[in-house]
């Protein structure tokens, strides 16, 4: 089934006081900060408006007053924004207990995050898995500036060893599909993150699925990605 006609939703996690990102955020939230000649929250609404994704429900708290200040209702980047204000710090998953009127499927990201995925098809693919979650995720190469030694647990002898090895990992884009029964097992009012969400998942054996992105993308969390993002976002669709 195509759903490239309906209009989706998408909860944008905007909260966070983006401390790792310092100084860039000492006077501005995080998602107010420019990548380029435009915030990087307005890029990430034009990527979704351009899928379709009309309808935005912003989770607000470091100050929420600037972010509804700069975006408003979102007519002038072709979406509907509504805001949902923490009065305490929630985590990255119990700030959507708060929402009323989440449809049954609906993206959920952080507001940081500078890719070309095609939300469409990852919302397909959640649709047709029938899983309560969906992470997008991507590979990415860590290199180990030391010379890692692996040793037999028994006889505590070295049986391996690899100079300065990469190693590569499947990692969360920070860009999801819930569906709304998942939220049954958030407590209410209470910090709860995603990595509890998924723990808990695993520990009920429920399915959670994966989209893997091949394209472009950047967690604009710290300084030395910040000044990566603005080399590159002239080459992001």
């Amino acid at each position: 089934m195509k759903y490239n006609q309906k209009k989706l939703h998408a909860v944008i996690l905007a909260g966070g006081k983006g401390t790792r990102l310092a100084p860039y955020t000492t006077t501005l939230p995080k998602p107010l900060v420019p990548v380029g000649e435009k915030p990087i929250l307005e890029i990430i609404l034009k990527q979704l408006s351009d899928h379709n994704v009309k309808n935005i429900v912003m989770a607000v708290n470091h100050m929420a007053q600037l972010i509804q200040a700069f975006f408003g209702d979102g007519g002038r980047y072709g979406v509907d924004i509504n805001y949902s204000l923490e009065d305490k710090p929630l985590g990255t998953v119990a700030p959507l207990k708060l929402i009323d009127g989440l449809p049954d499927n609906f993206f959920v990201m952080n507001g940081d995050v500078l890719t070309d995925i095609d939300y469409k098809d990852l919302f397909e693919e959640h649709i047709l898995s029938g899983a309560l979650l969906t992470v997008a995720t991507y590979k990415r190469i860590s290199h180990i500036d030391y010379g890692v030694i692996e040793i037999d647990e028994e006889t505590k002898n070295i049986k391996g060893f690899h100079e300065k090895p990469n190693k590569e990992f499947d990692v969360s884009m920070g860009v999801y599909v819930f569906n709304k029964n998942v939220l049954d097992l958030v407590p209410y009012n209470k910090s709860y993150g995603f990595d509890d969400l998924v723990l808990k998942l695993l520990e009920l054996k429920k399915d959670i699925n994966t989209f893997e992105h091949k394209g472009y993308w950047l967690d604009i969390g710290r300084p030395e990605d910040y000044v990566k993002a603005n080399d590159d976002v002239g080459n992001i669709k």
